[in-house]
């Protein structure tokens, strides 16, 4: 057998630090943070926890990732449904579905407790600043009044 070259061994330690993030997400959205040990995501991820602390200094910095990433997911997700195909109650519809679905739960489940949480780190709370809930509503807006106009929602504001 040959040895790796340096491109399947980036692609392997890209893949390792993806499962140990989705399993973070996991725990994360089971346990709590401050119910989450680093051996518990190590644990579910299968991996040993020198290696979990091999690809993340912290639990905190794993943390603060994740909620990176799915802000910036949830943004690009709420982005794109505006350009989905069909009515606006089928957009929503499809949002919705994708928000609740197997591989989407945990990420839901996360960002909830980061968001009802009475202390997050300095730079989740930033983050949570910069990304608030209403920031999020205000991109479905447009669709809420096409839906309007279209009859398939009722007349009001569509805030």
């Amino acid at each position: 057998m040959s040895p790796l070259n340096k491109q399947q061994l980036e692609q392997i330690r890209d893949e390792r630090r993806e499962e140990i993030k989705q399993a973070a997400l996991k725990v994360f959205a089971k346990k709590g943070t401050t119910g989450t040990k680093m051996s518990m995501i190590a644990e579910e991820a299968g991996v040993s926890v020198g290696l979990a602390y091999r690809y993340f200094k912290s639990k905190e910095e794993l943390f603060q990732l994740l909620v990176e990433d799915l802000l910036k997911d949830a943004g690009d997700e709420l982005d794109a449904t505006r350009a989905l195909p069909g009515t606006p109650l089928e957009q929503i519809r499809t949002l919705t579905q994708s928000m609740i679905d197997e591989e989407s739960r945990y990420a839901f489940m996360f960002i909830h407790q980061v968001r009802k949480a009475d202390r997050v780190p300095e730079k989740v709370a930033e983050l949570l600043e910069k990304n608030t809930t209403s920031a999020f509503y205000e991109k479905l807006v447009p669709i809420f009044e096409k839906g309007q106009k279209t009859g398939q929602f009722r007349e009001g504001d569509a805030r």
